[in-house]
């Protein structure tokens, strides 16, 4: 497959928050609110280690699993920041197992009725299955991860 071939395997998920661009950009970037939400729906603790250089050429490093013999790993290169409205990265993921995969990830913030529309295109994915994948399982569970930690941080204030 040529580079060409991988930029048009895209997916695109939309999910509405209930929170303001700003709020939704923050959970979205900043390290301890992701150390929250990525655990939120757990129902064993895991592990989970990020840390944010959130600047142009920055970048965010996550490690998280179930035990230390299996951990996913993602390196998230800032290339755009444009705050609460729009973020583009390029991210190299790895699995437990050594697989790799390098992708361009853009999210953007609307306001939307009273909350926000977040939308994410990512690109660049091997095979269209991989992509299904990402769909359903990764961006879905991130986004419920992040509904969740909003809901309830908007409870207590």
């Amino acid at each position: 497959m040529t580079r060409n071939d991988t930029e048009t395997i895209q997916l695109r998920k939309t999910r509405v928050l209930p929170a303001s661009p700003e709020e939704v950009f923050d959970a979205y970037t900043d390290a301890e609110k992701q150390k929250i939400w990525f655990s939120i729906l757990d129902e064993e603790p895991g592990i989970v280690e990020i840390e944010v250089d959130l600047r142009v050429g920055g970048q965010q490093i996550a490690v998280w699993g179930p035990d230390a013999d299996n951990l996913f790993r993602e390196t998230q290169t800032f290339l755009e920041i444009d705050r609460p409205h729009r973020l583009l990265t390029e991210s190299t993921g790895s699995t437990p197992d050594g697989m790799t995969m390098t992708t361009t990830i853009e999210v953007t913030f609307e306001e939307h009725e009273g909350g926000t529309l977040l939308t994410v295109v990512q690109s660049g994915f091997p095979a269209p299955d991989i992509r299904d994948f990402f769909v359903q399982e990764v961006w879905s569970g991130a986004l419920d991860r992040i509904e969740a930690y909003l809901r309830r941080t908007g409870q207590q204030s």
